[in-house]
């Protein structure tokens, strides 16, 4: 590295690596990130109202420490999670699970629960728009996969057939969204084109 007067900084093997591991492990939250930044900037503009459905748990044991700190010892799910976000748009609900793999070949379907497939379908049979967000970390590539798509190899897999969905044919069922400066994922593009 240079410095402006011309002075050279040399940096050790041990920073290099240090800042590699740091960047790695912050890409695993990256594509809820970039939904959370997307579902703001739409509500910002009026556009959608669609956030991040909180994880219901159940607090068992508390220490206090201080009297002005609480730190949760022991807490337990209520209950399973359905689907990570779900909102309004046009006056549609929109119901959607997040889903980040750093495989480069396949999305295994081991990333997702009988419960949220269960549950997606039930959006659907109630007319609802629901679908699977998907990022292949080392594409950084992000593709929206319509439930119903989804469904087929959900049940292929429940019948022994292949446990994960192969990365071309996300790319063939899905739709692939570039990421942008605001609307990092803007996924409302692809809704609009396809139910409005």
């Amino acid at each position: 590295m240079n410095y402006p007067n011309g002075q050279k900084k040399i940096i050790s093997k041990q920073a290099t690596s240090w800042q590699s591991k740091k960047s790695f492990s912050n890409r695993g939250m990256s594509l809820e990130d970039d939904i959370n930044t997307t579902n703001q900037f739409y509500l910002d503009i009026d556009r959608a109202v669609i956030h991040k459905k909180p994880t219901p748990v159940q607090i068992v044991n508390v220490h206090y420490p201080r009297r002005s700190a609480a730190v949760i010892t022991e807490a337990y799910f209520k209950q399973a999670s359905t689907t990570d976000y779900n909102g309004l748009y046009r006056g549609k609900y929109v119901d959607f699970e997040a889903k980040e793999t750093k495989n480069k070949t396949i999305f295994p379907l081991a990333n997702i629960h009988e419960h949220q497939i269960n549950h997606m379908k039930s959006i659907v049979e109630h007319e609802g728009i629901c679908f699977l967000l998907i990022r292949f970390a080392a594409h950084e590539e992000t593709y929206y996969m319509q439930a119903e798509k989804l469904f087929p190899y959900w049940y292929d897999k429940l019948h022994g057939g292949r446990k994960s969905i192969p990365y071309e044919k996300i790319k063939l069922d899905g739709f692939h969204i570039p990421l942008q400066y605001q609307a990092r994922v803007d996924y409302l593009s692809v809704i609009d084109k396809l139910y409005f």
